[in-house]
């Protein structure tokens, strides 16, 4: 087994096999502070014929890692390989002879010398090969180990030659498909020029320069030209690559043509492509889809909590009590918060399928919903990944947005019917109490129920309402907490869709103040605000013609629903409470 040493000389990753010479684990220093290990592919074992290797050989390879001061360089590592695969190297690694270093791959080879030093000598190699004297070719001799007690594993590390392997070269090997520069030529000569995109430059693209970015001026519409390039590239290269038209970074100037500069990014399709859903991640949404559905349960069984005899209220709250109680008079109790449970779930599931239906006939790909229990509100909503690339941002803000908007109407819905059953003389037998200052949560929710159920039946310290109320309720409070305009929310996506990146910074760190003073969600604003950050903080990622406009229609429009959000989850402040008679117990004097 490999294993990792944090030594103060720098830890290094070691691994050797003793017992068979197939197996072999080299020790690669730290790259930055990342430890790397390679391990030796099968065509660098070398064959073991007894106790003796077919022809020995030494060679030093590696990458320098040079001093300005000292000139030394340091071995990143060794591996070991056999002569009969001479040529196999020759033509992979690029060597050559009489010290000559080639580099393939990551890989850097070059003959020992003389005084012990790397590509042109003068420095200390920290690898082991020593100088074999010359052999008559005539002589009949066998060829003998060096120490006779050695083993077939310490001779073939003894005799053999020694690989170093570049460890940045290998972080790019094992690194994302990039894109061919030769393909970039072809793309230049034959798609960009006078009559779509002039390009003046490019920049490689991306952590590990994956992508290449085009500069250049655009000689057309935003969109004609884009439509063009991306048929072109289609004929060209067929679905080898996407490529993206975003803002031109650091762009000091806007287009003469209006709006900001653009610019192109090239990617390889599977560099950009959503990877696919593993089992995994059906087994964890599995979990978290029975796990959010018993919330919800949980929460329709606390509703009928008033309702429960008092011989079981007493053993489940005195300590005392040892006699278990006839747990048959529950199961009335457990059917009557079905409704309750039903209506909170079925709000997450209306949330989840406007979004699939808004984004079905625009050809994107939902991943599966992964939900967020809680017992509080029965869920959180649920974590929905594209599973593939967005077209163009009015794509993102329409399929953004259907989905609080599908569970939001289903929730107002339910608020409504609720309210008025709470007031019909037919339903009196189905209510359930809850404290007033439940009402003084949510501006406009408080609001619609004082409007509805009247001054004297809010003016008291516990309210007769119908569990369709309940499950309102936390239909619009989950779905203004989805709509705030951070993240990789709901809220967040429609923003960056709407007014850019930077306008979703902005709206970020003010979602997050409001978060940490507690002015949004009352008690659920430090669990929502750990819930943003540790899973939906990332802003989503660029579509393919990430500079079109959504129009203004859609920006009004969004601005309005994130204010009814807003109004949903600011709490009524005590004087308001006060005039309008909620909460208290007493008549105002």
């Amino acid at each position: 087994m490999t294993s990792i040493g944090t030594a103060p000389w720098r830890g290094i990753l070691v691994g050797r096999a003793e017992t068979s010479p197939h197996a072999f684990f080299h020790p690669l220093a730290h790259v930055g502070s990342l430890p790397v290990t390679a391990r030796c592919p099968s065509f660098f074992e070398p064959e073991v014929h007894g106790s003796r290797v077919s022809q020995r050989r030494h060679c030093n390879a590696g990458a320098a890692s040079t001093s300005s001061s000292s000139g030394a360089w340091n071995s990143l590592g060794s591996c070991q390989f056999r002569e009969g695969y001479d040529a196999l190297y020759k033509a992979r690694f690029g060597w050559g002879s009489h010290g000559v270093v080639g580099r393939r791959h990551g890989f850097r080879v070059c003959r020992s010398t003389e005084d012990g030093g790397g590509e042109k000598g003068g420095g200390n190699s920290t690898s082991t090969a020593t100088e074999e004297p010359e052999k008559d070719p005539n002589s009949s001799e066998p060829e003998e180990s060096s120490s006779p007690s050695t083993t077939p594993a310490d001779d073939v590390q003894q005799s053999l030659p020694n690989v170093q392997l570049d460890a940045y070269r290998l972080m790019e090997l094992i690194g994302p498909e990039k894109v061919d520069p030769d393909d970039v030529k072809v793309l230049k000569e034959k798609l960009f020029g006078y009559t779509t995109y002039w390009v003046t430059g490019q920049e490689p693209f991306g952590d590990l320069g994956e992508g290449v970015l085009l500069l250049g001026n655009l000689r057309g519409k935003r969109e004609e030209v884009f439509s063009k390039l991306q048929k072109g590239l289609r004929d060209l290269f067929g679905s080898k690559y996407d490529l993206f038209m975003v803002e031109e970074p650091n762009a000091e100037e806007e287009d003469p043509r209006g709006g900001p500069r653009v610019s192109f990014v090239l990617l390889r399709k599977e560099v950009s492509d959503p990877g696919p859903t593993t089992l995994w991640q059906y087994v964890i949404a599995a979990i978290l889809f029975t796990l959010t559905a018993g919330s919800c349960l949980e929460l329709g069984i606390a509703s009928q909590l008033p309702k429960l005899p008092p011989d079981v209220v007493q053993y489940f709250t005195n300590p005392e009590s040892t006699a278990p109680p006839d747990f048959q008079v529950l199961v009335p109790l457990i059917d009557s918060a079905l409704p309750l449970a039903y209506g909170v779930f079925g709000v997450q599931l209306f949330h989840e399928v406007g979004h699939w239906l808004t984004a079905a006939p625009r050809g994107v790909k939902m991943g599966i919903p992964y939900l967020i229990p809680n017992i509080t509100l029965g869920s959180f909503g649920a974590v929905t990944q594209f599973k593939s690339i967005l077209p163009d941002r009015m794509a993102k803000f329409d399929i953004s947005v259907a989905g609080p908007l599908a569970g939001g109407i289903l929730s107002l819905s339910m608020l409504a019917v609720g309210l008025w059953l709470s007031v019909s003389p037919e339903a009196a037998d189905e209510l359930v109490q809850v404290p007033s200052l439940l009402f003084q949560g949510s501006l406009l929710l408080g609001a619609l129920s004082r409007a509805v159920i009247g001054y004297d039946a809010m003016h008291a310290a516990t309210v007769n309402i119908h569990p369709l109320v309940i499950a309102g309720w936390c239909g619009l409070t989950t779905t203004a907490f989805n709509l705030m305009p951070v993240g990789c929310l709901d809220g967040g996506r429609a923003m960056q869709a709407a007014f850019g990146k930077t306008a979703l910074n902005v709206s970020g760190l003010i979602t997050y103040l409001l978060l940490g003073l507690g002015a949004l969600g009352g008690p659920l604003s430090l669990q929502w605000g750990l819930y943003i950050l540790i899973v939906q903080r990332a802003p989503e990622k660029p579509c393919l013609n990430d500079v079109s406009e959504v129009g203004t229609v859609r920006k009004l429009g969004l601005s309005i629903v994130i204010l009814l959000a807003l109004a949903v989850l600011l709490p009524f402040w005590d004087g308001l409470a006060e005039e309008l008679g909620i909460g208290l117990s007493a008549p105002l004097l």
